[in-house]
């Protein structure tokens, strides 16, 4: 994101550009300071109080919604005789605990070695002068600020793609190793590079709509942004399953027949109307089996994998009954509103960080005079900011994970429960889920950091015995352990 270029940035961010906007020596006050200086700091911070303010309020307003609305017990009242205990053993083989374990060891290190240089690179990228340096010298033949801005983008967003890939490519190894990828390495490349250009595109459509804020209001441009921010987190929800769903895969509509009439039944006994049962083509890419409920409205669809497809239609139409409860109870819509929330509060806070001469320095941007007078929301909107915009986004989506992933996982337990509650067959239920964990080589028993860091699902052990508890609450048969 960017504000009006500091000192030397009017060449287009050259070299001379850079010296000057990493020298250590560049005063807030330089050269041509009027006496009006004073008053112009005070007026900038007095802008970054307010942006601190409202991220504070916006924030406590994510935690209030988060705790009213989210199903921290998805089954009604307690369970006779206690909750049944969670146990990989009893549903399990041995075989498939110890794949289960020695595919989550594989995984573990390629997870955490990734995430530690991911969070480097981008920090390294934004809080020093090297990110600046970098978009200067790519964005040096250049003067309409629009391009200069959509370079940014495209440059870093690439470094860090990069940086990203050998660990990309260590998981596919290890995919492939235990049968989980059925891609060719060229596909696996096209498909790398879709979600590089998806990227593309969404960073440079938001930092568009950003610099023109930045410039025009160097103090409080995060109002608009915020704002703008929530409208774009909700445009992006409602087109991915029309615009980005198609580029990574082809669907057809499920033929005519029993299972196709069965899940258009169950979506009308649930009151979730869908246009139509669409299969992706997963099989090209992996074994998994998954499907899902996609779109709004008009657009709404039941999505299944063609890998699910070999399954017993009643594991089938169980797992489209726990996404049916997703759109039943509005999830995508109440978490793309919430996450809009989120942004706009983000948004505020990265407003009184982008604010700081100090920070602005230490990222190689040089603060200078913008159209009000404020010195460092002008650095703000030099176009080399874009890389410590791009740290602090990286940070704050980081540290917002392990909150998503707690709530994620209370809103997957909901939706098992209305599965549950839609088919009335705990035993089916518990079979999908097996075989779910058995084909997906599931982590049947992750450790504490692995839940906070990633897990978005309970684990299939944790599934299964809240079917069991289901059926205790509502006088079912129990399900019988599928070990003896």
């Amino acid at each position: 994101m960017s504000a009006e270029p500091g000192p030397g940035a009017a060449s287009g961010g050259g070299p001379d550009s850079d010296r000057a906007a990493v020298s250590e020596g560049t005063p807030d006050t330089g050269p041509g300071a009027g006496p009006d200086e004073p008053d112009a700091r005070a007026a900038d911070r007095r802008a970054r109080r307010a942006a601190v303010l409202a991220a504070a309020v916006l924030l406590a307003a994510v935690v209030a919604v988060l705790a009213l609305t989210t199903p921290w017990n998805p089954l009604p009242g307690k369970v006779p005789g206690g909750a049944v205990p969670v146990d990989p053993a009893r549903d399990f083989t041995a075989a498939e605990i110890a794949r289960s374990s020695a595919f989550d060891a594989a995984l573990a290190p390629r997870a955490y070695a990734s995430l530690a240089v991911g969070l480097a690179v981008v920090l390294v990228l934004g809080l020093t002068p090297l990110g600046a340096r970098l978009i200067g010298r790519a964005t040096s033949p250049l003067r309409r600020l629009p391009a200069r801005v959509a370079v940014a983008a495209v440059v870093l967003t690439t470094v860090v793609h990069l940086a990203a890939l050998p660990f990309a490519v260590w998981g596919e190894i290890i995919l492939r190793r235990y049968g989980l990828s059925t891609q060719t390495w060229p596909a696996w490349l096209l498909d790398e590079a879709k979600s590089l250009a998806v990227t593309w595109v969404i960073w440079t459509v938001a930092l568009l709509l950003l610099f023109p804020l930045l410039r025009r209001f160097p103090r409080y441009w995060w109002t608009g942004a915020a704002a703008g921010g929530l409208v774009l987190v909700v445009a992006v929800s409602f087109l991915y399953p029309v615009v980005f769903e198609p580029v990574f895969n082809r669907f057809h509509p499920l033929p005519r027949g029993e299972l196709r009439t069965e899940l258009l039944a169950m979506a009308e006994r649930d009151g979730v109307p869908v246009k139509d049962v669409l299969v992706a083509d997963a099989s090209r890419r992996t074994t998994s089996l998954n499907a899902y409920v996609s779109g709004f409205g008009s657009t709404r669809r039941i999505v299944v994998y063609d890998t699910l497809l070999k399954s017993p239609p009643a594991r089938v139409e169980a797992v489209v009954a726990h996404e049916l409860g997703h759109a039943e109870n509005g999830d995508v819509l109440h978490g793309t509103l919430v996450g809009a929330l989120g942004v706009s509060a983000a948004v505020c806070l990265f407003g009184a960080l982008l604010g700081s001469p100090r920070l602005l320095r230490r990222a190689g941007v040089t603060a200078g005079p913008g159209r009000d007078g404020g010195r460092a929301a002008a650095g703000a909107g030099d176009p080399r900011s874009v890389a410590l915009l791009l740290a602090l986004v990286t940070v704050a989506v980081q540290a917002g994970a392990p909150v998503q992933n707690l709530i994620s996982r209370r809103v997957e337990a909901r939706a098992d429960a209305h599965s549950l509650d839609l088919t009335r067959d705990p035993a089916t239920f518990v079979s999908m889920q097996h075989e779910l964990a058995a084909r997906n080589i599931s982590d049947l028993a992750p450790d504490p950091l692995e839940r906070v860091l990633w897990m978005s699902h309970p684990s299939a052990p944790e599934r299964i015995a809240m079917a069991r508890d289901w059926a205790r609450v509502h006088r079912a048969p129990e399900p019988p352990s599928l070990q003896p």
